[in-house]
C-alpha cells in the first residue's frame, strides 16, 4: 500500500511485480516485447496497487494518443441520411472495441475545413486515420502517410495507390446484377451510375458496361450522387429519353428507391414493365414496394476490417495483406 493516500508510482508497481521499471512501461504501452509471465505479474501489481497511468506523461513519452480519426468527406445530409455510413461507423466501432482506442469522427465539408483537418491530423493529435468516401485524387492519404500517420481507406480511390484499403468488388457486383437482368430477357437496360470521381462509381459503371458489351446490348446511362433525390432526377431523365427501357440497375439502393418512386408515378409496373436492381442490400431494400433486389455488401464488415488493419499498422505488426477486397452477391426479391 502507498502511504498518505498518494497515488502509486511506476517504481512501486515494478517493485511489487518484481520486474524493472522498463518492463512495467512496456506492459502499459502494449509492447509485445514482454514475456507473458512478466505481463501477468505487472497487471496483478497494477490491480493490487490501483495504479493509473498518467495519460499526459504517457503521450509525451510514447507519442501515442489512443485516438484514431474517421474522416468522411461528405455533407451532413449524406452522412446521417444514408445507411452505408451508419454501417461503416458501427463496424469500425466494433473493430476498435477491445483495443483501448477511441474513435473521433471528423467531417470535411469544404476546402477550408479540409485544410484545418489536414493540419490537425498531421500534428500528432491521433495515432491513425480511417478515410471513406474519397473523391478524385485526394492528397490527404499521401500527406498522412508522409507524416508517419498510419492510414486505411474505405474504398479504392481513383488515381491513388494507397498503402492500405478495404473495398468491395464493385465491378463484379454490377456485372452479376446486369447479367441477371440479361438472363431474364431484358434488352434495354439502363443504369443510374454514381459519381465518376469516386472509385466505387467508376467500378460499378464499368461492370454494367462490361456485361452489356458481352451481350451486344446498348447502354443508357444517367448519373447521380448515390442519394435518393438524384435517383429520382436521373430516372425521370432516362425514361423521358428512352421510354422503352425495361430494366434499371442503380448503383445504390437510395437511387434504386428513387427509381421505384418515378416508375410508380408513371404507372409502370415493376418488374413486369421495368425491372429494378440496386446496390447495398440496405435495410430499406426488403421494405420497398415491391421489395428491392440488390447487390449485397456489408459496410459493417468493411468497417471491422478497416479498424483491424489500422490497429495492426499502429502497433507496427506485420500486415500480410494490406488490401482487402470483399465479394458481394446478388439478393433477389420481387423487383427483378
Amino acid at each position: 500500500m502507498t502511504q498518505r493516500g498518494t497515488s502509486p508510482t511506476l517504481e512501486e508497481v515494478a517493485a511489487r511485480a518484481g520486474v524493472g521499471r522498463g518492463t512495467v512501461s512496456r506492459v502499459i504501452n502494449g509492447s509485445p516485447r514482454v514475456s507473458e509471465r512478466a505481463r501477468q505479474a505487472v497487471l496483478k501489481a497494477i490491480d493490487e496497487l490501483g495504479y493509473v497511468p498518467n495519460r499526459a506523461a504517457r503521450t509525451l513519452v510514447t507519442r501515442r494518443t489512443d485516438t484514431v480519426a474517421l474522416v468522411v468527406a461528405e455533407s451532413d445530409q449524406r452522412l446521417f441520411g444514408e445507411p452505408y455510413f451508419a454501417g461503416i461507423i458501427r463496424g469500425i466501432s466494433n473493430g476498435l472495441g477491445d483495443t483501448g482506442l477511441q474513435l473521433l469522427l471528423a467531417l470535411a465539408r469544404s476546402p477550408a475545413e479540409y485544410a484545418r483537418l489536414e493540419h490537425y491530423l498531421t500534428t500528432q493529435h491521433v495515432d491513425g486515420v480511417l478515410l471513406t468516401s474519397l473523391h478524385a485524387e485526394d492528397p490527404l492519404p499521401a500527406k498522412l502517410e508522409a507524416n508517419g500517420v498510419p492510414t486505411v481507406l474505405g474504398g479504392r480511390p481513383p488515381g491513388l495507390s494507397p498503402v492500405s484499403y478495404v473495398d468491395v468488388d464493385n465491378r463484379l457486383g454490377a456485372r452479376e446484377a446486369v447479367g441477371h437482368l440479361i438472363a431474364g430477357g431484358r434488352r434495354r437496360i439502363a443504369t443510374i451510375a454514381g459519381p465518376q470521381d469516386m472509385g466505387v462509381g467508376i467500378d460499378r459503371l464499368a461492370g454494367y458496361r462490361e456485361a452489356l458489351g458481352e451481350a451486344g446490348l446498348p447502354e443508357y446511362v444517367a448519373f447521380g450522387d448515390f442519394g435518393e433525390a438524384t435517383g429520382i432526377t436521373a430516372a425521370e431523365r432516362l425514361l423521358a429519353g428512352e421510354p422503352a427501357v425495361d430494366a434499371v440497375f442503380a448503383a445504390s439502393d437510395p437511387m434504386a428507391l428513387g427509381t421505384l418512386r418515378v416508375l410508380r408515378r408513371l404507372g409502370r409496373r415493376v418488374p413486369d414493365d421495368v425491372a429494378v436492381i440496386g446496390f447495398d442490400d440496405s435495410a430499406a431494400a426488403p421494405l420497398a414496394d415491391p421489395p428491392l433486389s440488390s447487390v449485397h455488401q456489408s459496410p459493417e464488415e468493411m468497417g471491422v476490417a478497416m479498424a483491424r488493419l489500422l490497429v495492426s499498422r499502429i502497433r507496427g505488426e506485420a500486415v500480410a495483406d494490406p488490401v482487402v477486397i470483399m465479394r458481394p452477391h446478388l439478393v433477389l426479391r420481387e423487383s427483378a
